[in-house]
């Protein structure tokens, strides 16, 4: 299980890491909330814990930006000190899975996690498929026609992005938001990141499914031979 923690505390960050790597688990760290917000929306996590209060981007801005895009499924637990209902309440409709007060129980957080991955595994598909390709969420694993294709964590989220909007055309800045946020990089790195996909997707099959929609963005889908 991956989980990312973003918490600006260095004590509390630090028993985190030493309590959930000590259970097996590969944590990602992030200390304020630029860093956090630029990790979850660049790679793929099973679940995120974030505080509230941080530095840089807060944790409802963080959570809203996550659930604004639409690949954001992964589940997030809010932990902080802010333990008045009306904090509660704007947790949860920033988009928060659940919310923890602290101080906490470190046993009770591991506990909260594995509920919300529970209830989220039963609310959505795992596989994700068109044509002869599949994506499987749940393993990160992607195929095309049985064979296992090698994708980058920055592909992976292009190419679910793409699979959950098919057929429809995705436009280049909304790509470039769920990938980058605000700090888009200078050089052309979609277009990169775009062809790194279609090499993987495409380049050993006849029938080709990502396309380029000039002037527009891109669509993933099998199409019409008479079109």
């Amino acid at each position: 299980m991956r989980i990312l923690i973003v918490e600006d505390n260095r004590d509390i960050l630090g028993n985190l890491l030493d309590f959930f790597q000590g259970k097996g688990f590969d944590v990602t760290p992030a200390a304020d909330g630029l860093t956090g917000l630029h990790l979850a929306a660049t790679q793929a996590f099973d679940v995120i814990v974030l505080d509230i209060t941080l530095p840089g981007v807060d944790g409802y801005q963080i959570c809203r930006s996550l659930r604004a895009s639409s690949l954001r499924e992964t589940p997030i637990i809010m932990l902080t000190a802010r333990d008045e209902l009306d904090d509660r309440l704007e947790g949860f409709r920033a988009g928060t899975d659940d919310y923890i007060v602290k101080p906490f129980a470190l046993y009770e957080l591991l506990a909260r996690i594995e509920a919300v991955m529970r209830r989220r595994a039963g609310h959505r598909s795992q596989l994700l498929r068109i044509a002869d390709l599949t994506y499987d969420l749940g393993t990160l694993q992607v195929m095309r026609d049985g064979t296992p294709l090698k994708l980058n964590p920055t592909n992976l989220k292009l190419l679910e992005v793409l699979m959950l909007k098919s057929p429809a055309v995705v436009s280049r800045r909304e790509l470039e938001n769920i990938l980058w946020g605000d700090d888009v990089p200078d050089t052309d790195s979609l277009r990169s990141n775009i062809h790194l996909l279609r090499r993987a997707v495409d380049r050993d099959y006849e029938e080709k499914l990502l396309h380029t929609v000039h002037g527009v963005g891109y669509q993933l889908l099998r199409r019409d031979p008479r079109q």
